[in-house]
């Protein structure tokens, strides 16, 4: 079985493929990533930057600078039809995540094989339900 994944934004302008095993799932439930996804959390699959192949020209990137540490976070996604593609930070140089949601078929990520970390917990939703067997941190991990 092939490890390497393919995805695409919404229109199809933005397609990538990864190659390997990811390095982790996390789950953050900060403001930030409720605004950009629209939805109680971001899940991003986070890969080293060497194991992404995106063709970049069609990305648009907003510089997002951190009210709490005062670093940039760059988010990625389609300029044309404006779907989130993922993230880079400078906190991490040669990280790079992908939107767990823009995978063709994501159903890999079902696995217990990946960590899991939920960051940002102290915003999580009420509604929210984080399992008790996953990483957990009130801010980021680092």
């Amino acid at each position: 079985m092939s490890k390497n994944k393919a995805g695409q934004c919404v229109c199809g302008n933005v397609s990538y493929t990864t190659v390997g095993e990811p390095l982790r799932v996390t789950i953050c439930h900060c403001l930030w990533c409720q605004r950009r996804t629209g939805s109680a959390f971001g899940v991003e699959v986070v890969y080293e930057t060497d194991q992404i192949r995106i063709n970049d020209d069609a990305i648009t990137r907003y510089r997002h600078i951190s009210d709490e540490s005062g670093r940039w976070l760059d988010q990625h996604f389609c300029c044309k039809c404006g779907s989130n593609i993922g993230f880079t930070l400078e906190a991490v140089p040669g990280i790079r995540t992908i939107a767990a949601g823009t995978f063709d078929d994501p159903a890999w990520l079902l696995s217990d094989k990946y960590s899991r970390r939920h960051v940002f917990t102290r915003t999580a939703r009420d509604w929210t339900d984080i399992p008790d067997d996953v990483e957990r941190y009130e801010k980021h991990f680092r």
